[in-house]
């Protein structure tokens, strides 16, 4: 176990399955303290033993983040906890697909709120703090789909081309002060999110080079790498961990 990260603090939203939890586990294995918030307290205490029991630091905080107050009041338990955070990684998300005439708007609303309104607020709750500081990484997590049109993820894709552009105009805001923000864009990727996808996973991972679905842990692989020092020229960038399947 490297120590990397040690001193530092992590908040890692959507951090009690899937991506988010392989991020929360990756990230304290390199001594971080790690922040982790969900709405399901069973599994996020979970979360926390597992790392607890590795050696790492963490702590849990059930969060139903929904506006720009519920962001603020996260980040306001989260220093509580940990002290001033120098990772955020902007994971929670949801992604219900339909097409376009029957699709609610008050799903089309959730997604929109979700996925940007919630990651816009954190920012700007923790970057200028960040830029303050002179240091901090944050990294969003996207999707493949925010640049490759797909029958029924128009809505789950829009909302998730506005955090990469968000990510750009956050590199060039923050970024000299030496706050990096960088986004990860995964392709399909086994979680307990995407299993009501069925096969249908599988056949779209099997169109790209690797031919396969991708496990949690190398989507956490990636997000990591962008946190830490190793990236500390990387700035403004949206890293494909996709399999390849951008490329054909």
């Amino acid at each position: 176990m490297t120590a990397e990260l040690s001193g530092s603090t992590a908040l890692v939203t959507g951090g009690t399955s899937g991506i988010g939890r392989a991020t929360a586990v990756a990230l304290a294995g390199l001594g971080a303290h790690v922040v982790l918030s969900g709405r399901d307290a069973g599994r996020g205490a979970d979360v926390v033993a597992a790392i607890r029991a590795a050696g790492g630091k963490a702590d849990f905080v059930a969060a139903d983040l929904v506006d720009a107050a519920s962001a603020r009041a996260l980040v306001d338990r989260a220093r509580e906890l940990g002290g001033p955070i120098d990772v955020l990684v902007n994971n929670a998300g949801i992604f219900p697909t339909g097409p376009t005439e029957s699709f609610a708007e008050a799903d089309f609303d959730a997604v929109f709120t979700t996925n940007v309104k919630v990651p816009f607020f954190l920012v700007a709750a923790l970057a200028p703090e960040m830029a303050a500081r002179g240091h901090g990484a944050i990294v969003n997590v996207s999707t493949m789909v925010a640049v490759r049109g797909m029958a029924g993820m128009a809505v789950y894709g829009a909302s998730k081309s506005a955090v990469e552009l968000m990510t750009k105009a956050w590199a060039a805001e923050f970024g000299p002060s030496g706050v990096r923000v960088n986004a990860v864009s995964p392709g399909p990727t086994r979680t307990e999110g995407t299993a009501a996808f069925g096969d249908g996973l599988d056949e779209l991972a099997a169109a790209g080079p690797a031919g396969r679905v991708a496990s949690p842990e190398e989507i956490a692989a990636a997000i990591t790498f962008l946190a830490t020092g190793d990236a500390s020229f990387v700035q403004g960038a949206v890293l494909p961990v996709d399999g390849g399947r951008l490329a054909v």
